[in-house]
């Protein structure tokens, strides 16, 4: 399974590339508000880190997207252009995969919206696993839907858990077969961790001591 971080802060990013298990990085709007730098800027600095970022556009429009995606893909070879799942996501999609412009289909939240973001030409597709979770459902079982839906059909498209809110919901995306998962910043740290590995550490050491000393 591909690991991305969700993130707009290149320092992070960093960071997590050099654990040597990063594979891209997805952004949105809202994350790079969060950061007040330059979307454009931040975007080229994460591409020299990880070989696939995720730019999403912010028109609405069919022909404003594939404007937008043009524009995007031509800053640098990593980028891919994140399109939002509506009607007019779906004719820029196509638009994109004609163009042979990467996309992510992001705000998906059904299986119908999957299939159709697939057959519209999607590179990769974004369910939102916690904000189902928000609204009282389980935001796994669609993960699981769309896998049993693309084992049936063979779509090429890449299938990424987005929204992700704690390690289990990168866990469940592992056993599921998913394909990818964009992880926060926080969450991300907490996978290397376990209780048992930090005492293990520290007897190992302790000992070690002993020995060092002869007692």
């Amino acid at each position: 399974m591909k690991l991305f971080l969700d993130t707009a802060n290149v320092e992070h990013v960093a960071e997590v590339a050099s654990w040597a298990v990063l594979d891209g990085v997805t952004t949105n709007p809202t994350l790079v508000a969060k950061e007040g730098k330059d979307f454009k800027e931040t975007v080229l600095k994460m591409c020299e880190l990880v070989p696939c970022v995720s730019a999403q556009v912010t028109a609405t429009d069919a022909e404003g997207m594939q404007q937008q995606a043009v524009e995007y893909s031509k800053w640098h070879k990593h980028v891919v252009v994140k399109v939002p799942m509506t009607t007019e996501g779906l004719k820029a999609l196509r638009f994109c995969a004609k163009k042979g412009i990467r996309t992510n289909t992001t705000l998906v939240f059904s299986l119908p919206q999957a299939i159709l973001a697939a057959k519209a030409g999607a590179t990769i597709i974004s369910p939102f696993v916690g904000r189902i979770d928000d609204i009282g459902e389980n935001g796994m079982v669609l993960i699981g839907q769309i896998m049993e839906a693309w084992a049936h059909y063979k779509f090429t498209t890449e299938v990424l858990v987005a929204s992700v809110r704690h390690p289990d919901h990168v866990i469940e995306a592992a056993r599921l077969g998913a394909h990818i998962a964009t992880i926060p910043y926080e969450v991300f740290k907490k996978l290397p961790l376990h209780p048992l590995t930090d005492t293990g550490i520290k007897r190992f050491l302790d000992d070690w001591e002993k020995v060092k000393h002869g007692s």
